[in-house]
């Protein structure tokens, strides 16, 4: 195609976009709505997955070990637990250690008094797991180990963390799916209302022997500059609510603060998102609109 046809082409979609500005932009403004809800959704899902991973690997598996087990056997237990496949890592305290987190507690004098040979406490491996879904599984096998005396069970915690996860994925996914027809319903008919207008301009175009590619190509570009100006309007909307709402919701839940992802983490690929599928959903919504038109001949396009 030769470049004075292609400028042709790009001037006619913009043209079309002028020329239809009004129904344009009721198109952007209601596309934007669902790309903010989208991406708002997807946001949502990522933040909570990292809120639980942060939960995950501070809630740490500490494994209790006899008092009796000597200090050597007790380091000697290290390297059988590292070959549990779920445990990440472990950290090994031992019971002096164990002793002084209790001093506050206990008091200078008991304290003092349970140096040495009165210390009741055994050492201990705090452990950090792979994946909390397989919590019960490590704790049995950590169990059948030699010297353990106990093991803090928190398989509850472990499950509804799992749940969650789980829950906000599968939710998550369903919601930008359905968004996503629906943004794309909405570009599909406000191109097609475009082409409707301009039936009888097409179909003197069809009958002179227009290609079905010069034909479509001024669709495309108008329902990609949709598309784009969308993605990039709700990539926007977001990203300047995004901390405001962040830090209102740490001033209600300390955590969410310090276990969520910063604005300097998501800008750039809520930037790049919202503008592919939006340019994508003009696409297709484009393409879909368009094929129904080019498949008719000349006076066909206008319905006779």
């Amino acid at each position: 195609m030769k470049l004075s046809a292609m400028g042709y082409l790009l001037k006619e979609g913009f043209k079309n976009i002028w020329n239809n500005r009004m129904m344009s932009l009721a198109s952007v403004i209601v596309l934007v709505s669902c790309l903010i809800i989208t991406g708002t959704a997807a946001l949502i899902s990522f933040n909570v997955n990292e809120l639980i991973s942060n939960i995950g690997d501070d809630n740490q598996l500490t494994v209790y070990l006899k008092p009796e087990f000597s200090d050597l056997d007790s380091v000697k237990l290290g390297p059988q637990l590292s070959s549990i496949p779920n445990i990440e890592s472990y950290r090994f305290v031992s019971r002096d250690d164990v002793l002084k987190d209790y001093k506050d507690t206990l008091g200078e004098g008991i304290y003092e008094s349970m140096q040495g040979s009165g210390n009741p406490f055994g050492n201990e491996f705090r452990i950090t797991l792979k994946d909390l879904a397989r919590y019960q599984e490590t704790v049995n096998t950590i169990k059948k180990l030699d010297g353990i005396d106990q093991v803090s069970d928190r398989s509850d915690i472990a499950g509804k963390l799992t749940k969650l996860n789980y829950f906000v994925t599968v939710v998550g996914l369903w919601v930008v799916l359905i968004l996503a027809v629906v943004t794309l319903f909405i570009i599909s008919n406000t191109i097609k209302m475009t082409m409707y207008s301009r039936r009888f301009e097409i179909s003197i175009m069809k009958s002179v022997g227009a290609t079905n590619a010069f034909v479509r190509i001024p669709f495309m570009i108008e329902a990609t500059v949709i598309g784009l100006l969308s993605g990039l309007l709700s990539s926007a909307a977001i990203i300047a609510l995004y901390e405001p709402v962040r830090t209102a919701a740490g001033n209600v839940i300390g955590m969410i603060r310090s276990s969520t992802l910063a604005v300097s983490q998501i800008w750039l690929p809520t930037l790049l998102s919202m503008s592919c599928i939006g340019i994508l959903i003009g696409l297709i919504g484009g393409f879909i609109s368009i094929t129904r038109y080019l498949n008719k001949e000349g006076g066909a396009i206008l319905g006779k």
